[in-house]
């Protein structure tokens, strides 16, 4: 019977779900029809693989052809089958052996002279197949994507008939028919070389570094929020004038955050090929940090659109989303943030598809006070009336403040101090280390940051006296924090207690987590709200 199967990979969000490409080859007037919910750009695959056979040097058989993908009702776009239909075609007709496809993936585009395209998205398929323990076929062009993950079963090709060639020249021997395995390639292949593998972690190569001046002169308090929002991956949110380094002190935490583990690099890297992006071991080792502009849409933020793209913050999954002047943000997209910010995912729901993708991102947010810049600020005078002000901070909603852990107000620097004054000295590397420590005393404790908690958990990790519970009660109920805004600061001060190595969570880890958390800018926003 001329029929011939082998496995391709549909690209759905940052997942890859099987396809099943079948061809079967029959008598009767010729014909070429593929089925299985296909667009446009896959119906077209029939002029591509028929060119490309035949430019080859291999023969197009004249018969009936019929390709199936299956599952049926799964929507099949773009020309990474290509590849998978014409393999199945010269299988059914004879041209390369019987087994040559069993237990086999296949992704790639076709060029009418038979060379292979690159196909986005081949990290999820890699990762895919590589659970299956089946062979996978690539373009040449996608080897950097194959080269992330230790396979040794992937290969990479330039052209359609290097792929015959390795089936021709060295037929398959029964072994090789009993393991359902695809033999070696041949010298033309491309075999991608491996860098980062699936189980290890990426290590730290900082070494021990000496100090240097800081750029950031004076805002101690504000540097001391910064360590303990990237000690355990809290939110901040910096308020305060223009040019009292509010973009400099988020420019340190990226500096101080770890580099990724490699299950995370993994996550990363399958992300960036969905979207598009470079994806190597250099791009893909560091966290990632997005900074979109405020005239962002929701959708560019959220993530989906005709094409069901990942948006800026699965971008910013595991890394940092930075946004700067926040009030000039919209609102509905602001408020958009709210529920990724709890779950670490978003869910984009469409007419014709729904989709999760990644989003555990650690927000930085900075903000002037007032549309002048000024308010509260001790040296310049604020322009701006009552009403211009409270409409400038209403714009921000109570609910979305309460994601923020931490809340700074900042002051301006004098002239005198921000020319005289000389710079202190600090030692990056030392705090890094710092950082790592806290990091890992999280990992081993809850095997999470604290950020992370649920109210549960966190009633396992702070274990307060009735005492510490009576007065903290007493503090927010004060300022009229709302329950999550209390747990957060419950967070906060397990994080400053691990920074101290201390155990148990004392009174004065407490006061600074509220200290942290008090702003009566934000508090004035959120009852006006």
């Amino acid at each position: 019977m001329a029929l011939a199967t082998v496995y391709s990979r549909a690209l759905v969000g940052v997942e890859a779900l099987e396809v099943r490409v079948e061809v079967h080859l029959s008598n009767g007037l010729p014909g070429f029809a593929i089925v299985g919910l296909p667009e446009t750009a896959v119906r077209e695959s029939k002029e591509r693989v028929r060119s490309a056979i035949l430019n080859s040097g291999l023969e197009f058989p004249m018969r009936r052809i019929t390709v199936n993908l299956a599952p049926a009702d799964l929507p099949k776009s773009g020309g990474k089958y290509d590849l998978a239909i014409a393999l199945c075609i010269l299988q059914a007709s004879k041209q390369i052996p019987k087994c040559s496809l069993d237990n086999t993936e296949v992704l790639g585009e076709l060029a009418l002279d038979g060379n292979i395209r690159p196909v986005h998205g081949a990290l999820a398929s890699i990762i895919s197949a590589a659970k299956l323990a089946r062979t996978l076929i690539l373009p040449a062009a996608n080897k950097d994507e194959l080269g992330l993950v230790q396979y040794d079963k992937g290969f990479s090709y330039w052209a359609l008939l290097d792929i015959v060639k390795c089936f021709i020249e060295t037929p398959p021997s029964p072994a090789i028919e009993d393991s359902q395995s695809l033999k070696e390639p041949p010298a033309s292949a491309t075999k991608a070389n491996l860098r980062i593998g699936m189980g290890s972690t990426v290590a730290e190569t900082d070494c021990l570094g000496t100090e240097v001046p800081d750029p950031i002169k004076g805002q101690g308090f504000a540097k001391f929020a910064i360590k303990t929002a990237a000690a355990g991956g809290h939110n901040i949110l910096l308020v305060g004038p223009p040019g009292c380094g509010k973009t400099l002190l988020a420019g340190r935490l990226l500096e101080l955050l770890p580099r990724l583990s490699n299950e995370q690099a993994m996550e990363v890297a399958t992300i960036r090929s969905a979207a598009q992006l470079e994806v190597s071991a250099s791009s893909c080792t560091h966290r990632p940090v997005r900074t979109p502009h405020h005239s962002a849409t929701a959708v560019s933020i959220l993530g989906g659109g005709q094409k069901a793209m990942p948006g800026e913050i699965s971008l910013a999954h595991q890394g940092v989303l930075f946004l700067d002047e926040l009030t000039e943000f919209k609102k509905s997209v602001l408020d958009s943030l709210r529920e990724p910010l709890e779950s670490g995912e978003i869910y984009i729901t469409r007419a014709n598809y729904r989709i999760r993708f990644p989003a555990n991102f650690q927000l930085i947010a900075a903000m002037n006070p007032c549309p002048c810049g000024y308010a509260g600020d001790l040296r310049r005078q604020c322009r701006c009336s009552a009403g211009v002000a409270e409409r400038y901070l209403s714009k921000l909603s109570g609910p979305f403040l309460d994601r923020f852990d931490i809340v700074i107000e900042l002051q301006g620097l004098s002239q005198a101090e921000l020319l005289v004054q000389k710079p202190t000295q600090r030692n990056p590397t030392q705090d890094r280390q710092a950082i790592l420590n806290c990091r890992a005393t999280q990992y081993t404790r809850m095997n999470k940051l604290n950020n992370e908690l649920t109210p549960s958990e966190l009633e396992t990790v702070c274990n307060l006296s009735q005492a510490q519970k009576l007065s903290l009660a007493e503090q927010v109920e004060a300022v009229g924090m709302s329950a999550r805004a209390t747990h957060r600061v419950l967070k906060v001060a397990r994080t400053l207690a691990d920074l101290d190595n201390s155990e148990k969570l004392e009174t004065a880890h407490l006061q600074k987590a509220l200290l942290l958390r008090r702003s009566s800018l934000i508090c004035e926003a959120a009852e006006s709200d």
